[in-house]
C-alpha cells in the first residue's frame, strides 16, 4: 500500500479540499484509497460524513494509531491512503511524513506560501522523505504571479503539474461530499485527474518505490 501525506506549516492552503477530490480522483482510477484525517479540526472527515457513497471511506486516526492503522489497511486490500494533516509542525504531522511514500505541499502562489514551505521542508530533510509541491488556488489564465511561483518552487524541489486553478467547483463539491472530478462539465475535474496522474507517476519512480507499508 501507497501512502501520499498533505502538509504544510501555513493553513488554508486547500489541502483537505484536495486530499477529498484526489481520493476520488484515485478511486475512478481504479485504486482502493483510504483517507485519513489528522487534522483536529476535521475538515476531510466532515466531508466523509457529507458523502453519499461509501468509498472511499474517511476516518480520524491519531498519531499513536497511525502505524498499526496503516499496517491493517494494506492487509485489508487497500492500495492507497491519503492522509490530511494540521497546518502545523505537530506531532500528527511528523508521524504521517514518516509513513509517506510521497508528501505533498500544496502553496498558493503568494511569497507567504512560498516562505511558510520551508519549516515542512526542513522537517521532510530531517525525515528523508520525497515531497512535491503543487500550485493551488491560482489564477486562471497564465499571470506572472504564477510563473514566479512555479519557477521558485521548481527550484526548492519537485513541482507537481499542472496547478491547480481556484474555482467554485472545488467549493461546491467539498460542500456536497463530492471529489469535483464527480462534477459534470468541471474543468476542475480535468486538473484534478492530471493531478492524480502525476503523483501516481510520481511514486512509481525508482526513487520513491520503497513503501512504508509493504
Amino acid at each position: 500500500m501507497r501512502t501520499v501525506v498533505f502538509a504544510s506549516a501555513k493553513g488554508g492552503v486547500g489541502k483537505s479540499t484536495l486530499a477529498a477530490s484526489l481520493g476520488v480522483a484515485a478511486l475512478q482510477a481504479g485504486e482502493r484509497p483510504y483517507l485519513i484525517d489528522m487534522d483536529p479540526q476535521g475538515s476531510l472527515f466532515a466531508w466523509g460524513a457529507r458523502r453519499a457513497a461509501d468509498d472511499p471511506p474517511v476516518d480520524r486516526i491519531d498519531a499513536a494509531r497511525l502505524p498499526g492503522a496503516l499496517a491493517g489497511l494494506a492487509t485489508a486490500g487497500y492500495t492507497l491512503a491519503i492522509i490530511d494533516t494540521a497546518g502545523v509542525d505537530n506531532v500528527a504531522a511528523s508521524a504521517a511524513m514518516r509513513a509517506a511514500n510521497l508528501v505533498i505541499i500544496p502553496a498558493r502562489p503568494s511569497t507567504l506560501d512560498l516562505e511558510a514551505s520551508r519549516p515542512t521542508m526542513a522537517a521532510l530533510a530531517r525525515l528523508d522523505r520525497p515531497y512535491a509541491f503543487v500550485l493551488n488556488a491560482c489564477a486562471a489564465g497564465r499571470s506572472s504571479r504564477l510563473e514566479d511561483a512555479s519557477r521558485a518552487l521548481a527550484l526548492l524541489g519537485v513541482l507537481a503539474m499542472p496547478p491547480i486553478v481556484q474555482r467554485a467547483d472545488h467549493v461546491d463539491a467539498l460542500g456536497l461530499g463530492l471529489g469535483v472530478t464527480e462534477m459534470p462539465d468541471s474543468k476542475a475535474a480535468v486538473e484534478i485527474a492530471a493531478l492524480w496522474q502525476w503523483i501516481n507517476r510520481r511514486m512509481e519512480e525508482p526513487n520513491n518505490v520503497e513503501a512504508a507499508v509493504a
